[in-house]
């Protein structure tokens, strides 16, 4: 308890030697890489597969390896801080993911990018909450607020530049530069880190002890199950699978005994009893549904493009790229703001803002062009500004810097734990409810029908007058754009529905705002941004 009571003093007096906006640059491109990467390496999946002689479901794994390291790596990274340093530990990571890129891009079989893969989630699991702590440290607390409407601008443009930028790289050059443009970056990251940031006495200091080796087993196990059953559930009918069964039983049963561990192990790897504060314990709990929401909303646009409108990768990425300006002209007003109002209004805004814009895009039809939902794509941007930025500083708001570590790593780990499941959730519903609408239009297209009918016989003269074909072969191809035209129709109420669903979960997020404190960040506080 006393090295607890004199680490906070020191953490308050201690400020950085060099400016600390330099800093916040050099952590923030070692972020930037690693979420930019995420959403760079989905575009280039088909490309991925037909080189390494694998299936699309096969190539899948790329993600998933990569999501299961980063998972098991993210709530760990504290102790790995305070054990060599947060700069040494940053700059190992970004050394290891840096390399590990090389050796994607230059893979030549799908085992070795597999394996390659892993080692890069593992690098770049401490890289968000790492990066975190270095920043908030680093400012006295009256501009926490600004820097991490900086620093979270990084993060929430990185996801919306990918898809663009990763498709011009692979159409233009090859898939391998989706991994490749990694180096550059990763160097100039390390030369910045190594130059301006410095770790405060409290974490040069620090003595954690030897590392909990069950609880990262443990946690391991049942962080690996979760990530696993979420990417490749709906491909093998979820519970209909025995091995997604088994593989449920183990991960609740690796949970149950990582809880039993942690909560009552002398220097656990992971400090669960940060719950106990109302605060943290509720910005989690609505950091995870926004990251369920927004990670679906991420997935289903450019997918909604490109399945039913017939959008290139690249052309896709382009349609909702005006969610990043969003996102630029919210950061410095929301820095600003956070200082200036009760946070929680912003927070509930910005809940309403996406449910809004949920709505919105639940209008869709088979006729929009590419542009008719830009107003509601740039607004989706902004209201995710609102929410990231003021729920950290809200959630963070009375934790103590040397809890840093450990709730930021929580933190991220639940947003991200929320956007898996939420990718999971909105594809299982586009796939399950097209086969339920389909299911509801053929009714209306019964063979008596007179309109069916009349629509049957035009088709018949359409394709009759464009080929010489006989009359059984006009009436099976009339029936074959009929049912194209029915799957297309359901498919599409399909995502209809997701995008109401998504603007129901963002609606019922408002009242819970509200269970927060109003938090006023004292001095030795620091919050955790997105």
């Amino acid at each position: 308890m006393a090295a607890s009571e004199t680490a906070v003093p020191s953490a308050e007096v201690w400020r950085p030697s060099v400016n600390p906006w330099l800093i916040a640059v050099s952590v923030m491109l070692a972020t930037f890489m690693e979420v930019l990467d995420t959403s760079i390496a989905a575009v280039a999946l088909p490309y991925i597969a037909g080189s390494v002689s694998a299936t699309n479901d096969e190539a899948t794994w790329v993600l998933t390896s990569y999501l299961v390291a980063n998972a098991v790596v993210l709530p760990a990274s504290s102790w790995f801080g305070l054990r060599f340093g947060r700069k040494r530990f940053l700059i190992t990571c970004i050394i290891i993911f840096t390399a590990s890129s090389f050796l994607c891009g230059a893979a030549p079989t799908l085992g070795i990018l597999l394996l390659a893969r892993a080692v890069q989630g593992a690098g770049g699991g401490a890289l968000q909450p790492i990066s975190q702590a270095i920043l908030l440290e680093s400012f006295p607390p009256a501009k926490r607020g600004m820097a991490m409407a900086v620093f979270a601008l990084g993060v929430v443009v990185a996801p919306v530049l990918g898809p663009t930028f990763g498709g011009w790289l692979t159409d233009t050059y090859s898939w391998r530069w989706s991994f490749y443009i990694n180096i550059p970056i990763g160097i100039f990251a390390v030369f910045m880190i190594l130059r301006y940031v410095e770790d405060p006495p409290y974490i040069r200091n620090a003595k954690p002890g030897r590392i909990d080796a069950y609880g990262l087993g443990l946690l391991a196990v049942w962080l690996g199950c979760l990530q696993v059953i979420l990417d490749k559930g709906q491909e093998d009918d979820w519970f209909g699978a025995t091995w997604i069964r088994w593989a449920t039983l183990f991960g609740v049963v690796a949970f149950i005994f990582f809880l039993m561990r942690e909560l009552t192990h002398r220097k656990p790897l992971v400090d669960l009893t940060i719950f106990k504060n109302r605060n943290f314990a509720l910005g989690c709990l609505l950091i995870t549904l926004f990251g369920a929401a927004i990670y679906g909303m991420i997935t289903l646009l450019p997918l909604f493009y490109q399945e039913l409108l017939g959008y290139t990768a690249l052309n896709a990425g382009w349609a909702v790229s005006p969610r990043g300006i969003g996102a630029i002209l919210a950061m410095p007003i929301i820095g600003m703001l956070t200082a200036r109002m009760d946070n929680r209004w912003l927070i509930a805004a910005g809940f309403f803002i996406f449910a809004v814009c949920s709505l919105w895009f639940g209008e869709a039809t088979l006729g929009i062009s590419q542009w008719t939902f830009i107003w509601a794509i740039i607004l989706s941007g902004f209201g995710s500004g609102m929410v990231f930025v003021p729920l950290s500083t809200t959630a963070m708001g009375t934790v103590r810097n040397e809890q840093m570590g450990n709730a930021s790593g929580l933190y991220n780990l639940l947003r991200n734990v929320g956007g898996s499941v939420g990718i999971s959730i909105v594809n299982t519903i586009v796939a399950r409810h097209a086969q339920v609408h389909r299911g509801e239009l053929v009714h209306s297209l019964a063979p008596t029908n007179q309109l069916v009918q009349e629509r049957l016989s035009a088709l018949e003269n359409l394709l009759r007058t464009t080929n010489a074909a006989g009359p059984g072969i006009t009436t099976s191809g009339a029936y074959k754009i009929l049912e194209r035209t029915l799957n297309t129709q359901a498919r599409l109420w399909s995502y209809v529905d997701d995008f109401r669903y998504l603007a129901l979960a963002c609606f019922a997020c408002v009242p819970l705002v509200w269970l927060l404190k109003r938090a006023k960040p004292r001095k030795g506080a620091a919050p955790a941004a997105h």
